[in-house]
């Protein structure tokens, strides 16, 4: 499921209109992106989002074998949470 089919089930689901829903969205993921690296964001029934800061280390390129150094950055983490856990559990059983 991408964005644009999220809008159009959440919009059917809520009863509002796609721009509505679509404004509602981005105000969601926006404040998801403002704040993700000054606190983690705990979701009850989803999980968690926070950002780590991982060390600067040294790499290889594959291709050549030479050594690189790869600067520290910041990259986004999440956690789901238990109920995701178990409907995802769920889902997979009955696909077997």
């Amino acid at each position: 499921m991408n964005k644009a089919e999220l809008t159009e089930y959440l919009a059917k689901d809520l009863a509002t209109s796609k721009s509505e829903t679509e404004r509602f969205l981005n105000a969601f993921l926006g404040a998801i992106h403002k704040n993700i690296r000054k606190e983690k964001i705990k979701i009850a029934g989803l999980g968690t989002f926070s950002a780590i800061k991982r060390k600067a280390r040294v790499g290889r390129n594959p291709k050549t074998g030479e050594e690189l150094k790869i600067p520290p950055k910041w990259v986004p983490k999440f956690r789901p949470g238990t109920s995701l856990k178990e409907t995802a559990k769920k889902e997979l059983a009955k696909r077997k």
